[in-house]
């Protein structure tokens, strides 16, 4: 799984973007762009599934920051997580950023939930 891709598909009330691999910081950047991507077009609901990413850097956690504040402006949207690896979510408690987000132990909840 050493393999960094993502996966973008715009369902009826929100956005499910799926993660693969290591998203270290030179990964980032294109996580961002995918985000702004979807900003751009109007949708402001995500649902970012984590279930097979195997490590995340700062860089990441500033991405996930930073779209969270542009999508909440003026209360359009959420950034939702789903299916979070007990290593990763680890990375969220240690930075102090869990509370941050909205996580769901699977994919269908984060959906649904909006």
């Amino acid at each position: 799984m050493t393999d960094f891709s993502i996966e973008t598909q715009e369902l009826k009330r929100c956005v499910l973007i799926a993660l693969h691999g290591r998203i270290d910081s030179s990964k980032a950047p294109l996580v961002e762009a995918a985000i702004n991507e979807q900003i751009e077009a109007g949708h402001f609901r995500y649902v970012i599934d984590l279930s097979q990413v195997e490590f995340i850097s700062s860089a990441f956690l500033r991405v996930l920051i930073s779209s969270a504040k542009t999508v909440r402006r003026f209360n359009r949207g959420d950034i939702y997580l789903a299916a979070m690896p007990a290593r990763i979510r680890d990375v969220f408690e240690l930075a102090g950023l869990l509370p941050l987000f909205k996580v769901f132990d699977a994919q269908v909840e984060a959906v649904g939930s909006w």
